[in-house]
């Protein structure tokens, strides 16, 4: 159990929590969301009793007997050790592989029979049951299996941990809290640093976890496939859903629903009382009742709907049409050193196109999308761009969008753009820097804060083409989708990096995966891909062995039912939507073709060929009609295929 009593906690005039109440019970599967800033993070450090509250206890009973995992979203150092005994030192196994050989020594000292001999077997027999309850003796093939799951390879795990870049540091941290086993595990922001592959890997090995988990997330699969229990951080007060995130969502709409209600009946009531009151206020015969109802009004307690925190406002600007034929890649090759990246890489994006480049971390995705932006040459092969593209690029790297010596006004003001200094200004207070908050330095800035400030600069320029190098890592919930929406009514053509599946899934038409040095071309969205992906590979995930090791039976799994139905429901969604549309297409026609035959029928009256005029604006309106009628057929046809098509699935 997790006991948050009364917690409330302030930095500097910020307040985060206010008397926070909240009873965390064993195996509950949790996902903490909320906004940017509103002290996620700060609240799991509060559980591991790293920040002091201003009021309030946060009490785990025998907490030191407990074990608790902790995935920080920052990146951290490891010890200069070879990975295989980081991971025996960070999960206590090689803790107790020296007891256990400690206790060998000092029996082998010891003469049989003697007080000391039998504490010292006693000791040994309760270390080695430890050990093997711990499945001490596979652990190392375990580690492998788990290092596996997370990309690693054969050849990395006797590799010295200073040597990993930041992101695979983080997985070997991971790894660790996985092997551990802690009876809590404490998890900020755990995809970020993964390949789809990965996340994929880490939810089946998840969900045989039997302790407590509280994640901070911000990718909507991954938490619908993690949490039973989702707790909201908002206005300083925790409120609690139970079920994944798609059910917090429509609980939240059905509670700010009922609150909407409430709140205009209360009104009603009140506005009632109040006109009884001025009605009678001077009349001493009802004095008595208008003390009383006076009373009643005070004891109301205003029902409060809260309007939602600010949200970014994100539109990109319509740009100059470019040729069909966006860019060509022609055997584009690259490498860094000895290390082949990727060789004879070849294919076209076309205009309105929304691809995703996606695969394993190192697979080479960023680097296409340097070559393709042309901040790098490649090794051989060539990019052409065709005639009339303005392409913008964001890099994964915020340094490289931004300036951090200059302050937030100076990045937008430098920008070439047609914007004025007013228009930038209300675009800044859009993307919720304003006031005095302008001229801060972007050093100062937070992850999110830095990705939207780059993300505002794109939409500055004057573009039709944008290479998007994972946009949303530092975006919560709220802006993502926002962005995504945003990138879906673009009309340019669209080239992204991410590991948000479900960004990519309502976002992109095409998928190019890069694997073992090549590309390959998928017609389709993300669920299609994996789809796809799976019918060739025949493995659902990268987890391979560990799945079957984890209990999952042959066949179809749970999981996997509700997969096909959640299909089902939205090709259902999908198919309605086609339905209402074909229904609106056709009543348009039938009033167009009525419109038309009454205009060619007017046309052919002799009296209003008398009046010029009037057959000039017959000959216009029917010629808008006739393009019109023509347009509605031609969406009627398509609209009729792809219910076609949908009825065939």
């Amino acid at each position: 159990m997790i006991y948050l009593r009364n917690v409330s906690l302030s930095f500097l005039d910020k307040k985060l929590f206010e008397n926070i109440n909240w009873t965390i019970h064993p195996k509950s599967r949790i996902g903490l969301i909320g906004d940017n800033g509103t002290g996620k993070t700060t609240l799991l450090r509060a559980i591991l009793d790293q920040v002091h509250l201003d009021t309030g206890i946060i009490d785990i009973p025998n907490r030191k007997n407990k074990t608790i995992g902790y995935l920080p979203q920052d990146l951290v150092e490891l010890e200069a050790v070879n990975l295989i005994d980081y991971l025996k030192n960070k999960s206590g196994m090689a803790e107790l592989e020296k007891s256990i050989r400690d206790l060998e020594g000092q029996i082998s000292e010891t003469r049989p029979p003697s007080v000391e001999y039998n504490r010292l077997a006693r000791a040994y027999a309760d270390a080695t049951a430890n050990f093997s309850a711990r499945d001490g003796y596979a652990f190392e093939a375990n580690a492998k299996q788990v290092l596996k799951g997370f990309g690693f390879k054969e050849e990395d795990f006797t590799k010295n941990c200073a040597l990993f870049s930041g992101g695979w540091k983080m997985r070997i941290l991971l790894a660790s809290i996985l092997l551990a086993r802690p009876e809590i595990m404490l998890l900020d922001e755990p995809t970020n640093h993964l390949d789809t592959e990965s996340m994929e890997w880490l939810e089946s090995y998840l969900k045989d976890y039997s302790g407590t988990i509280i994640v901070i997330s911000h990718d909507r699969f991954f938490l619908d496939k993690i949490v039973s229990q989702t707790a909201e951080l908002a206005f300083c007060k925790i409120n609690i859903f139970k079920g994944n995130y798609s059910f917090y969502l429509k609980q939240k709409e059905k509670r700010l629903a009922a609150l909407k209600k409430e709140q205009e009946l209360q009104k009603a009531q009140i506005k009632k009382i109040e006109t009884f009151i001025e009605r009678f206020r001077y009349k001493a015969t009802k004095a008595s009742q208008v003390q009383s109802r006076v009373k009643l009004l005070e004891k109301f307690a205003a029902v409060r709907v809260d309007a939602g925190s600010k949200s970014v406002a994100m539109t990109f600007p319509e740009g100059k049409k470019s040729v069909r034929e966006v860019v060509k890649v022609a055997g584009l090759s690259h490498n860094y050193g000895s290390n082949q990246v990727f060789s004879d890489v070849n294919f076209t994006l076309f205009r309105g196109d929304k691809v995703a480049f996606v695969g394993l971390n190192g697979s080479g995705k960023s680097t296409l999308s340097r070559l393709l932006s042309r901040t790098e040459e490649p090794a051989d092969g060539f990019v052409h761009y065709g005639d009339n593209v303005n392409m913008a690029f964001f890099s994964q790297e915020s340094s490289q969008n931004l300036n951090y010596d200059r302050t937030i006004w100076e990045e937008v003001s430098l920008v070439p753009s047609s914007a004025d200094d007013q228009q930038r200004r209300n675009l800044l207070g859009s993307f919720l820097f304003s006031g005095d908050d302008i001229y801060k330095t972007v050093s100062v800035l937070s992850g999110g804060e830095k990705s939207r400030l780059a993300l505002l600069k794109l939409m500055l320029l004057d573009t039709n083409f944008l290479i998007l190098d994972e946009p949303t890592n530092h975006l919560d919930l709220r802006t993502k989708d926002i962005f995504q929406e945003a990138l879906i009514n673009y009309s340019g053509t669209v080239a992204i990096v991410s590991h948000d599946r479900y960004f990519l899934d309502l976002l992109v038409n095409k998928i190019f995966e890069l694997k073992d040095g090549k590309i390959q071309e998928y017609h389709g969205n993300y669920s299609y891909f994996i789809e796809k992906r799976t019918e060739l590979t025949g493995e659902p995930t990268k987890a391979g062995k560990s799945n079957s090791q984890a209990g999952e039976r042959p066949g179809k799994s749970k999981e996997a039912k509700r997969l096909a139905a959640e299909e089902r429901n939205k090709l259902a969604r999908i198919r309605n939507v086609c339905k209402k549309e074909l229904a609106s297409v056709e009543e348009k026609i039938a009033v167009l073709e009525k419109e038309k035959s009454a205009g060619e029928a007017a046309l052919c009256n002799p009296q209003v060929h008398k009046d010029s005029a009037k057959v000039i604006a017959l000959h216009r309106d029917l010629k808008k009609i006739t393009a019109e009628l023509e347009h509605s057929y031609s969406r009627w046809t398509e609209l009729s295929l792809q219910l076609d098509e949908m009825a065939m699935t």
